[in-house]
């Protein structure tokens, strides 16, 4: 009679649970940075938000590295990781930056909240659309990085007609199929992906630093990176996007 293949297995230390656990728990700190900005922003505080924003933004770049690398989803299979990763995605991405935009002064009034609610609503679809990420890692459609649009409102300073023109379009290209980089997973071209990111990571630390608006040095080294990813989405099928598997 053959014997189970299991009977000779040593039981995996319980330590290894208690590092998946410490995953979730790392990336749980994202709502954390969350609470921080909104109470930034009920001061006014706006750089101070936008700097536990992007201490989120750190956290949800690096905390799939980690879940890998310890196996979570094996060794906690009841838990998920990835929903955990959309509510604070939703609220550090989308929510505040949203608010934010509200209580600096560029959505105001009724318009304002409609274009607010514009932002909420379609992130909402994005999030729950199960095509909204292709096989070579792009995002396909606008991916809801309303954190990164309000950066760029309050470090240029838009006008209004020019936040309600822009939160239209991307509002827009949500429903669209085009393809949007993400720096750290796509292949294709990393090293300049990469490059660009720490440039831009450079450029923010620089003006948070400074104040709102950016600097021109800083504002030059936005633009650029912004005119690269714009630039790539728009170019992807002719350079060969989407052919990765």
């Amino acid at each position: 009679m053959p014997g189970d293949p299991h009977r000779f297995e040593v039981p995996e230390p319980e330590g290894w649970r208690w590092l998946a656990a410490s995953v979730h728990l790392f990336t749980a700190l994202g709502i954390v940075c969350a609470l921080m900005a909104v109470h930034a922003l009920l001061e006014r505080a706006f750089e101070a938000a936008f700097i536990w924003l992007g201490v989120a933004l750190i956290i949800d770049g690096i905390d799939g590295t980690f879940a890998r690398a310890l196996d979570v989803k094996r060794r906690l299979p009841r838990f998920s990781g990835d929903k955990l990763d959309q509510v604070v995605d939703y609220v550090t991405y989308v929510f505040v930056p949203a608010l934010a935009l509200q209580l600096g002064g560029y959505l105001q009034g009724f318009w304002g909240g409609v274009l607010a609610s514009l932002i909420l609503l379609s992130s909402l679809y994005h999030f729950c659309d199960h095509d909204n990420k292709a096989n070579d890692h792009c995002f396909v459609g606008f991916p809801a990085i309303w954190n990164i649009v309000a950066f760029y409102v309050f470090a240029f300073d838009l006008p209004g007609w020019a936040v309600a023109v822009l939160v239209l379009i991307c509002v827009a290209l949500t429903f669209v199929p085009m393809r949007w980089l993400h720096p750290m997973r796509v292949r294709a071209l990393r090293p300049l992906n990469l490059t660009m990111s720490g440039l831009w990571a450079f450029a923010a630390v620089w003006t948070v630093a400074t104040g709102f608006p950016a600097p021109a040095g800083a504002a030059a080294a936005l633009g650029l990176v912004a005119i690269y990813g714009i630039g790539l989405a728009v170019l992807w099928p002719l350079l060969g996007g989407g052919e990765e598997t």
